[in-house]
């Protein structure tokens, strides 16, 4: 390999060659993450990546760069989510830098959820930049150029992902700004949860030919309390209800809800390049949905 070629991060070697599996697991509330590693190390060789959120829904938790520092160590691959909400341009170019000096290769870009939604309701918002321009400054930095232009000799190459909301209304204007990322330089975008095939394939039918690979947001469920939060203060469009009563009508609703999603994401095979689970509050229990997954492939 000569000195000028490019190594892709796992990830990206993975979308590049079929069906991508990737999970999220959120930073610890404090400074010990032994457990949360203990569940990464468990699912390290089984997925393509791990995402670690930064500060999502505006709720206090470890840097997502220093969780991602202990996910290399315990042999996974980091997916680094970045908000534009916490920090100005000059921060957030110097964070990029200091990911990328920690062997961080992935990062997902998004402007992030306001604080008055969070648990520190009074924090101000910086939103220097929104998610668009932000992909673009990290697209820029992999060509060796800060955002004023400005030219880095020791540039980072990152794999630059975003985020869309397949049920945005209207969808139009979520489809323009998908386009808009894509323009600025992301390469993978993961996606809010789907919960049924139909709507799945409506969505991959709108981005056909984009050029670039979606990772369909898969999210266990396992309880009406869930139902409700979700429905009422995350999703833009309700979970349907066959798959609630599904669910909530079993003896085990939570190893019902892993049933549910590990069938989703296999029928999503061979359709879509890949799935992103975000195992909202059941991080502990992925290796056994990942279990399943494979236990239900054709």
């Amino acid at each position: 390999m000569t000195e000028n070629e490019i190594t892709p991060s796992r990830l990206e070697s993975s979308l590049e060659n079929g069906f991508t599996i990737t999970v999220e697991i959120p930073p610890p509330k404090g400074i010990k993450a032994e457990k949360s590693l203990e569940t990464a190390r468990a699912v390290a060789q089984r997925v393509a990546g791990v995402n670690v959120t930064d500060n999502q829904r505006g709720i206090m938790r470890m840097s997502a760069m220093a969780f991602c520092h202990l996910l290399i160590d315990a042999g996974c691959e980091p997916v680094m989510q970045v908000c534009a909400r916490d920090r100005n341009r000059l921060a957030l170019q110097s964070d990029l830098l200091g990911a990328a000096a920690l062997g961080i290769k992935n990062v997902c870009l998004m402007t992030g959820d306001h604080p008055a939604m969070g648990d520190h309701p009074d924090a101000k918002p910086v939103f220097d930049l929104d998610s668009t321009l932000l992909i673009q400054l990290a697209a820029q930095l992999s060509r060796g150029f800060n955002i004023n232009g400005a030219a880095i000799k020791n540039h980072p190459e990152f794999y630059v992902g975003g985020v869309v909301n397949p049920f945005f209304e209207p969808i139009e204007l979520e489809i323009m700004k998908t386009k808009k990322k894509i323009s600025a330089g992301a390469r993978f975008f993961q996606t809010q949860p789907f919960f049924d095939l139909a709507s799945a394939k409506t969505f991959l039918a709108k981005v056909k030919g984009f050029g670039v690979k979606f990772l369909l947001g898969i999210a266990p469920l396992k309880s009406k309390k869930m139902f409700d939060f979700l429905n009422q203060n995350v999703l833009t469009t309700s979970i349907p209800k066959a798959i609630e009563k599904r669910i909530t009508g079993a003896s085990d609703p939570q190893t019902e809800g892993l049933r549910v999603a590990a069938e989703l994401v296999n029928e999503l095979r061979g359709i879509a390049d890949g799935v992103h689970i975000m195992p909202i509050g059941q991080v502990s229990r992925l290796p056994e949905l990942l279990d399943m997954i494979d236990e239900g492939k054709s």
